[in-house]
């Protein structure tokens, strides 16, 4: 029997599967990660999952009734997370929607303030929407968030009503409008009675998930708190 078997089959396969970096384009790379070592240490995190008041809860306060709320990293432009970002939601690359979910997953699982949470809520995309980018950005989040720390992905109790243009340009009023009635609850019974954490990539404004939260709200005795990936400056 060949020793380190499976060690000469990756290094036989990445010849003809080559897996480089998104950061720095490096093949120097552990289980498969979409980043090296030395381009993961530059994302920067926030710290807002150990602080029981962060600007990220503070976005919602008097809008919309949360538990809890915080984002992993700092969302700036140019950066390597807007690249990753990019990469998720323009580019296929839902591997690297995964990877960040499981990021932050890592950062759920360590604070304190989130372990009453049961269930995992991904932001809904409308179906056109969805079927053009051939999946929902937000649900491969959760999906790698479900890995590391251990609650039920629910993607069909939410679901988005109308084909919403892109929030990227619009100012915060010109959001919140955009957002009204945008969402809606599909199935009450896989929500009523749950402490729900709504997920989506960036927070801004949050727009996007004060509407999508009140939506949730509206099932029977529910909680209600928010994680993102990242948080703009």
């Amino acid at each position: 029997m060949i020793k380190n078997f499976p060690s000469y089959f990756n290094d036989f396969a990445h010849l003809f599967f080559p897996h480089n970096c998104l950061g720095c384009g490096t093949d120097t790379l552990e289980n498969n990660a979409p980043l090296c070592a030395a381009c993961f240490v530059q994302l920067p995190e926030t710290g807002f999952f150990q602080q029981k008041d962060n600007p990220v809860k503070n976005i919602f306060y008097g809008r919309v009734n949360i538990q809890n709320a915080a984002s992993a990293f700092y969302f700036a432009k140019d950066s390597l997370l807007q690249h990753l970002i990019v990469e998720l939601k323009y580019h296929g690359n839902k591997d690297a929607g995964y990877y960040l979910g499981k990021l932050l997953g890592c950062r759920l699982q360590e604070s304190e303030g989130f372990q009453e949470v049961e269930i995992i809520v991904p932001v809904p995309l409308n179906t056109k929407k969805e079927k053009m980018r051939g999946y929902n950005q937000a649900a491969a989040i959760a999906d790698g968030i479900a890995e590391v720390w251990h609650r039920p992905v629910i993607k069909n109790a939410l679901g988005r009503k109308i084909f919403t243009e892109t929030q990227t340009q619009k100012d915060r009023i010109s959001r919140w409008q955009n957002m009204q009635d945008v969402f809606t609850v599909m199935d009450e019974n896989l929500l009523k009675n749950k402490h729900i954490l709504l997920v989506d990539d960036v927070v801004t404004t949050g727009a996007t998930l004060e509407a999508c939260g009140e939506a949730a709200l509206g099932a029977e005795n529910t909680k209600l708190s928010i994680a993102t990936v990242a948080y703009t400056v």
